[in-house]
């Protein structure tokens, strides 16, 4: 058995993520792509940030699911039609639970259970909100440092 980590990963459904903060529930009323742009640019500071490798899961409409890796690394599903977004996360967790430690972060309380019987933990979108200001704090910090150097 090996003594090191297990890489981190943490996966994001998109659209729990969307209709629970009021910032981006506005702007999905308006725009949806605009509102999904926006957690994705979220997202992937804070995979950079952190070192945690990044995937977000939204609910699609095409006839598979489809994957978007972004130039950074940071991976964006979507689901098929009539597929939900929650049985893309729990495939995934199924299969690399044992691999890679992960959190998911959803508001989902079906979903947060099923996960966590497959060895992942589970984050609330308000944890996931905090994390993610922690993490471009910590960031401004160091850059800070770095200038008064």
């Amino acid at each position: 058995m090996s003594d090191q980590p297990k890489p981190r990963v943490l996966i994001v459904d998109g659209h729990s993520m969307i209709f629970q903060w009021p910032e981006l529930r506005a702007l999905h009323a308006k725009n949806g792509a605009a509102a999904r742009g926006q957690l994705v640019g979220a997202l992937t500071r804070y995979q950079d940030n952190t070192g945690t490798h990044v995937v977000v899961v939204f609910d699609g409409k095409g006839v598979r699911t489809s994957q978007n890796t972004e130039e950074i690394g940071i991976q964006v599903f979507y689901s098929k039609s009539g597929q939900t977004a929650d049985s893309v996360i729990e495939r995934v967790v199924a299969t690399y639970a044992s691999k890679y430690d992960i959190v998911v972060a959803t508001d989902d309380h079906m979903e947060r259970t099923t996960v966590e019987s497959f060895g992942a933990a589970w984050m609330s979108s308000m944890q996931l909100a905090l994390n993610l200001r922690d993490a471009d704090s910590e960031l401004a910090d160091r850059i800070g440092r770095l200038k008064r150097r």
